[in-house]
């Protein structure tokens, strides 16, 4: 696990390493959604929380769908019923905050996982950027919230685009190169020509949004870990398939001293500059 403290905006993406699930979801499993014992995912977040060092934070992750949805998670959601912020967070592929100790996340097995943050005003977001949320450019849509919502700007937002299917081993058909194209992307930059198929770079597509958008690039993190290849340390959809774990990226704005717990899985990156 990997937890970075930026001016007390704390960012993070999880291992499959530390949990108590078996099998496919061994064993660091987060995500409720792909077959998991429900109290095993519970106990494994309880365990991240442990690891936050914060028991009071309250984590919020939304039912993906592969879309290009953003959903605002502000006081009035935090008023509704259980049952209704369920159905509010349903079919949702990105989030967006300015609440403190509200942690916010997305899970992945190949997808991309985004984290944007501006420490001016305090705002943070992640997205779910599979190829379909990508092609959709769910990263402009949640920098749109940013700007729209909360007044931030595009210099000042940062993008952490974390542990993900590497483009030297992500193939898709035709098809996908196509859709690709239509909806306005370079895909000369992001697709290398394999046989009968293609090398596709998901990581350079969501820089061409963000830098699009205003992004600079020198404001975008990219973590190169690859959880196709590096199987011990993250789960991968394609290897184990669909009825599998899932690592956890996200992030929260800290009102409280910063005292993360550590083992020998966590690294931690304090008060990054």
């Amino acid at each position: 696990m990997n937890i970075v403290n930026n001016n007390n905006i704390v960012y993070f993406y999880t291992s499959r390493m530390g949990g108590v699930s078996t099998g496919n979801y061994g064993s660091f499993n987060l995500s409720e959604y792909t077959g998991d014992d429900f109290k095993s995912v519970q106990s494994n977040r309880n365990l991240l929380l442990n690891t936050l060092g914060n028991s009071n934070l309250q984590l919020f992750i939304p039912h993906q769908t592969h879309s290009n949805e953003v959903r605002i998670i502000d006081s009035s959601f935090l008023e509704m019923s259980t049952a209704d912020q369920s159905t509010f967070l349903s079919g949702v592929d990105a989030l967006v905050t300015d609440l403190p100790e509200v942690c916010i996340a997305i899970t992945t097995a190949d997808c991309v996982p985004i984290v944007f943050f501006d420490e001016q005003k305090k705002v943070i977001g992640v997205a779910h950027a599979g190829w379909r949320g990508t092609c959709g450019k769910i990263a402009k849509n949640t920098v749109e919230v940013m700007i729209n919502k909360y007044g931030c700007t595009s210099n000042e937002i940062k993008a952490y685009i974390g542990p993900s299917i590497s483009p030297s081993v992500y193939e898709v058909g035709m098809e996908v190169i196509e859709e690709f194209e239509k909806a306005g992307f370079e895909t000369s930059a992001i697709a290398t020509p394999l046989q009968d198929k293609y090398l596709l770079n998901l990581w350079e597509a969501n820089i061409q949004v963000l830098e699009k958008y205003g992004i600079e690039r020198n404001n975008i993190e990219l973590s190169e870990k690859c959880t196709f290849t590096e199987l011990e340390l993250f789960f991968s959809a394609r290897r184990l398939g669909i009825k599998s774990g899932r690592i956890l990226s996200g992030a929260y704005i800290q009102s409280t001293i910063f005292n993360s717990n550590t083992d020998s899985d966590i690294q931690i990156v304090k008060n990054k500059k």
